[in-house]
């Protein structure tokens, strides 16, 4: 068998598409991989570019591909797309992704390590704490504007909404819901 220089790989969840080419893109083999097939059959490889779509996964799969001696590329998904060449399926798109990574002029995402991958996770957690905090706010303000009391936009409010929903005005219900949710925008 001839030897393979570049392997396209299209990532799921469970089960992995492997397309395997010469160093002049003639296809050595396709294969539909498990996921505790996939590392295994890497492994086996001898060194060689490894190529997948730059993804969340991928650069977990780039660091164990590395390890193993591969050359890895990460590449975008946008710069993929114009590689499929018939409808869009996991073993057209690991093709795909094995000619784009052909190209001598093709960009890649550099591999993050596992600290960066974490400190991504911290930002996005907290842009997600930051945008759930802002539509509890302004769901308390919709619910108070039901019963009149209205406030401006914003997190400044916070403290007039907490004052104004302790009126004796509003249903013991309303206060007491409008309290919790209070407490839960206030946390920093």
């Amino acid at each position: 068998m001839e030897e393979v220089s570049i392997v396209g790989v299209d990532l799921a969840k469970q089960v992995f598409q492997v397309h395997g080419a010469t160093a002049d893109g003639r296809v050595l083999f396709r294969k539909k991989l498990s996921r505790s097939q996939f590392p295994r059959f890497m492994a086996g490889l001898r060194p060689c570019v490894v190529a997948m779509e730059a993804c969340g996964t991928a650069h977990y799969w780039g660091r164990e591909f590395a390890s193993m001696g591969h050359d890895v590329r990460l590449i975008p998904p946008v710069y993929v797309k114009a590689f499929v060449k018939r409808q869009k399926n996991d073993v057209a798109d690991a093709e795909a992704v094995a000619e784009a990574a052909m190209r001598p002029t093709m960009r890649t995402v550099a591999v993050k390590t596992s600290e960066q991958q974490a400190r991504a996770m911290l930002f996005r957690t907290r842009d997600l704490l930051v945008g759930q905090r802002t539509q509890m706010v302004n769901a308390l303000r919709g619910y108070l504007a039901e019963h009149g009391i209205i406030v401006g936009k914003g997190l400044g409010n916070v403290e007039r909404l907490a004052t104004l929903i302790t009126s004796d005005d509003l249903p013991e219900l309303v206060r007491t819901i409008s309290q919790s949710d209070h407490s839960v925008a206030r946390r920093d």
